[in-house]
């Protein structure tokens, strides 16, 4: 039996032409249900391609056979482009701390390419079994300084992961990106224990992780609320203009918002620009100059192009 009504739902995963759709608010038909759903021809989608959450109206829905219709396409607030999934409401970089040892830079990188899609950053830090207590509250303080309260993750402490795992159900759409070899794959293994993605452990070779997952698909860990199992390493292309690249640096944004700090010129790209008054003693300035360096060199010569 076919119900005409149009609902809204959730796409939680794509393959081939078909989409796996969770109903959002809906008391009709309950909870958790999931249609295996098509796209209209009919309908044209302006040369869009839907993705992994995407919210879509539905209608034609079969309640026996569990399928139905996608009717239209909602506008999205941003997607990702490696992985392709859309409306991501929070990103946690992940890093682990040992095997593979930390990498200050590649965890800039990671945060200010997150950043650049506007949305909730924070620091998950895992395998913290293996270093001390005390080098653990030095990470602390010093993701503190780059703006970051870092979660921190000890196999031998569940309390830590009870409290990271109630975090995630009160978000929206999370996501976990990072290297590989960081344990982000056990670490969804945790937070969805029917999940069973196969790990693999750090190349002695070349000393990182190998990509264990392949499709993205969204789980349902709370009423309303999602994590993403991603494929590998998934840090975003970064290309913005550089004169935005100061104010996803918290270090910077928090001198020149809360501050009140004024350079001499409006588009002070804080490099050594004449009249800048910029306190630059902070510990990611470096990484904050090559960036800004290369992004500008990159910038003004595709405007040229």
């Amino acid at each position: 039996m076919k119900n005409k009504s149009k609902h809204l739902g959730l796409v939680t995963k794509k393959f081939n032409e078909f989409f796996l759709v969770d109903l959002k608010n809906n008391e009709n038909f309950g909870n958790n249900e999931r249609f295996l759903c098509k796209v209209r021809k009919a309908i044209n989608f302006k040369d869009q391609f839907i993705y992994v959450g995407d919210e879509v109206v539905i209608d034609n829905i079969d309640l026996e056979s569990k399928r139905a219709v996608i009717k239209s396409l909602i506008p999205r607030q941003n997607l990702l482009t490696r992985p392709s999934v859309a409306n991501i409401s929070n990103i946690y970089i992940v890093f682990s701390v040992a095997e593979p040892e930390l990498n200050l830079s590649q965890v800039n990188r990671f945060l200010i390419s997150a950043e650049s899609i506007g949305v909730e950053v924070s620091l998950v830090l895992t395998k913290c079994d293996l270093i001390s207590d005390q080098k653990r509250t030095l990470l602390l303080d010093k993701f503190a300084k780059w703006g970051y309260q870092a979660i921190t993750l000890n196999l031998q402490k569940s309390d830590y992961f009870k409290n990271f795992l109630a975090e995630l159900k009160q978000k929206q759409c999370s996501i976990l990106m990072g290297p590989s070899g960081v344990g982000k794959t056990t670490l969804l293994n945790m937070i969805i224990p029917s999940l069973h993605n196969i790990t693999a452990p750090v190349s002695r070779k070349i000393k990182r992780g190998k990509n264990t997952t392949r499709n993205v698909e969204l789980f349902s860990i709370s009423n309303q609320s999602y994590i993403v199992d991603t494929p590998g390493f998934n840090m975003q292309p970064l290309e913005v203009d550089p004169s935005l690249l100061p104010n996803l640096y918290s270090e910077i944004y928090k001198q020149v918002i809360d501050a009140g700090i004024r350079c001499k010129f409006r588009n002070c790209l804080h490099l050594n620009d004449e009249g800048c008054n910029l306190n630059k003693s902070f510990e990611r300035y470096s990484f904050y100059k090559e960036m800004m360096e290369s992004f500008k060199s990159h910038y003004y010569q595709n405007q040229e192009d």
